[in-house]
């Protein structure tokens, strides 16, 4: 049960996705009561949290107690949360309807790319590794992190951030899956030394100090 219901409240573990929410919440400044949810021991398959929460049995979640007009809101799916608070803040967005659109074709472009392919990847190299006969699925998912990374990496070749030369949701989607890589000890794997725009780009996102602080929510 939340300790202060008036606040939003984040139902999270930090994760690439999870670590999302968190730092957009720090960085927005907004007050949230933070619940950890153990997905290694089954949290997310409480009843409660499956009727009341997440139905899909998943982090990151939120329910804004204050939500459109004025009623309790619940969502799940980090790019829907992260589109949700950039409106009710009116921040982490751009204000020119371009630049928003292409902010948000970046977020879509996390969340159908980088995030699952990067994830297969890890999967594979990291937690898959001996339960496999071949080695099909590592190299499949090598070679496609390899490619996203290409792609991030023309992109940031003269812009410091994603979008606008500003730090928006886009960015806060990305880059916590370029830096799971580290975690799924694949840096040499995808050969991450050579994307040096990318890796001053994750620099430049961690260097601020409420995404220090959110990508430690729920740690």
């Amino acid at each position: 049960m939340p300790s202060h219901p008036d606040r939003l409240q984040l139902y999270s573990l930090a994760t690439p996705n999870g670590k999302k929410v968190g730092i957009a919440l720090e960085e927005l400044g907004l007050s949230y009561e933070a619940h950890k949810i153990r997905i290694g021991e089954g949290d997310q398959f409480d009843p409660e949290y499956v009727a009341l929460v997440n139905p899909n049995s998943k982090i990151p979640a939120i329910i804004d107690p204050d939500g459109p007009g004025g009623r309790p809101l619940a969502l799940m799916e980090s790019g829907a949360i992260l589109l949700y608070l950039a409106e009710k803040t009116g921040r982490l967005m751009p204000e020119d309807p371009r630049d928003r659109w292409d902010a948000m074709q970046w977020l879509f472009f996390q969340v159908a790319n980088i995030g699952p392919l990067f994830g297969q990847f890890g999967h594979f190299f990291k937690f898959a590794r001996e339960k496999t006969q071949d080695s099909y699925g590592i190299e499949r998912y090598t070679a496609e992190t390899k490619r996203l990374l290409a792609v991030l990496e023309r992109r940031l070749a003269e812009r410091p951030f994603l979008v606008a030369g500003e730090y928006t949701i886009a960015d806060i989607a990305t880059f916590p899956w370029v830096m799971g890589l580290e975690f799924y000890g694949g840096l040499e794997q995808v050969g991450y030394a050579d994307y040096t725009n990318v890796q001053a780009w994750v620099e430049r996102c961690m260097a601020r100090p409420a995404t220090q602080r959110g990508a430690l929510v729920c740690a």
